[in-house]
């Protein structure tokens, strides 16, 4: 066959077609929602889940899926391929990495002959373009080595920051200091954050939303400059001002590629409603 099959978890917010058009295997990850459990994007839809969100009793979790559904995500790659990359978010954000690798040493005597490589993304969201970077070069028809090189290539380059409404659920799940919540809801700030090496920073704190998106604009503007832009918008349940964001967007940047997406629920579940990100 000499063909490599992508496989990714449900955090690489891409549109649909784009993970059809390339074949793009998705493992959903899972979501507890008032002691219930979802799939991301399978059992619930973003649409549903942020309308769960404010009434929920209990801040929702999540958590990785099982080496046995990443063995099974490989069964299934392996019927058109004797390769395949599988290109997780970040390891230091949960244990979808190290489920993966687990179900690829199980493999090795499930799946004889198929050739496996994990690999982290060391981010979340913007591993779209990490993803793509691979299955675009499997599309080509460039082998396991490759198609891994020039996914991994693109992880120093990538970037994702955005505006959070609040940082009550990034301080509920732990991913914050609680000092920063603290200082940011008495400030009633709009925090402009950074997701960079699996590690999320606040960088500025402007007292309006409108600020906030301004520079983030300016903070794109520095690291793209007038290059070739490839940009993935990412918003939970504020769709016009993705809208308006995209509009800039387009306005301001020479763009290759632009997509618009919901904020997979499993990300908002951490994130929270009203968050804009992008990632680039």
């Amino acid at each position: 066959m000499g063909r490599v099959s992508i496989i990714t978890d449900s955090t690489v917010c891409l549109p649909r077609e784009v993970l059809e058009r390339y074949g793009i295997h998705v493992v959903p990850l899972l979501l507890v929602v008032e002691d219930r459990v979802y799939r991301d994007g399978v059992d619930i839809t973003p649409a549903e889940f942020y309308s769960l969100l404010p009434r929920a009793k209990k801040l929702p979790t999540t958590s990785s899926p099982s080496p046995a559904v990443f063995l099974e995500a490989y069964r299934q790659a392996s019927k058109g391929a004797d390769s395949i990359l599988c290109i997780t978010l970040s390891r230091k954000l949960g244990m979808v990495y190290d489920s993966a690798c687990s179900a690829r040493e199980a493999a090795r005597a499930d799946l004889p002959g198929v050739q496996i490589e994990v690999l982290d993304s060391e981010t979340a969201g913007a591993e779209s373009f990490i993803v793509l970077a691979g299955a675009r070069a499997a599309a080509q028809g460039q082998g396991l080595a490759e198609v891994a090189g020039a996914a991994r290539r693109l992880i120093p380059k990538v970037r994702l920051i955005g505006v959070l409404e609040t940082l009550y659920y990034l301080a509920k799940g732990g991913r914050i200091r609680k000092p920063t919540f603290w200082a940011a809801s008495i400030l009633m700030v709009k925090p402009v954050f950074r997701l960079r090496q699996g590690e999320v920073g606040v960088l500025e704190r402007p007292r309006t939303r409108a600020r906030a998106l301004e520079r983030v604009l300016a903070i794109m503007k520095t690291d793209l400059g007038n290059s070739t832009a490839h940009v993935s918008l990412m918003h939970a349940n504020v769709p016009e001002d993705a809208e308006g964001f995209k509009a800039r967007v387009q306005a301001e940047f020479n763009c290759a590629e632009l997509y618009l997406t919901d904020f997979t629920p499993v990300m908002g579940a951490h994130a929270g409603l009203g968050t804009l990100a992008v990632a680039y």
